[in-house]
């Protein structure tokens, strides 16, 4: 099943879990804030790094938590920029350089819920940074 808003793209998984695709469009709220990629941390299973079958993170970009687990570099402790983060938080053109390769938390990250209205830690993240906030989707 496959939903749309204005610029998310929601795929629901052969699982159940929920994969949101952003729209690389003026009206895409992320590429004008990037607050996410600096303040949690980007934990995964290390079957996700392209060095697994499957997996499709660069293994460069990511530290080692624990046997299984890793993390996007920057955000081990978390409150810490993801290395994949390009350009300036809060600023137009702001993206992540590995979008099609990214992590699962990223994947299942949405700017707006189901029904419509804006992610809450979108919110206060956006706030923190200064950026207006969002408009539910239509």
């Amino acid at each position: 099943m496959t939903q749309y808003n204005i610029v998310q793209r929601l795929d629901v998984q052969d699982d159940n879990r929920i994969f949101a695709d952003m729209a690389d469009d003026e009206a895409n709220p992320c590429l004008s804030c990037g607050a996410c990629c600096q303040h949690f941390r980007v934990s995964m299973y290390n079957g996700e790094m392209a060095c697994s079958p499957g997996g499709t993170v660069p293994d460069e970009l990511v530290s080692v938590v624990n046997p299984f687990i890793v993390c996007m570099k920057g955000t081990e402790a978390g409150h810490g920029r993801c290395i994949a983060l390009h350009g300036a938080v809060g600023e137009p053109g702001v993206r992540c350089a590995i979008y099609d390769r990214r992590p699962t938390p990223c994947r299942e990250y949405r700017v707006w819920l189901d029904d419509g209205t804006p992610n809450p830690d979108c919110q206060r993240l956006r706030r923190a940074i200064g950026l207006p906030p969002l408009v539910p989707a239509q």
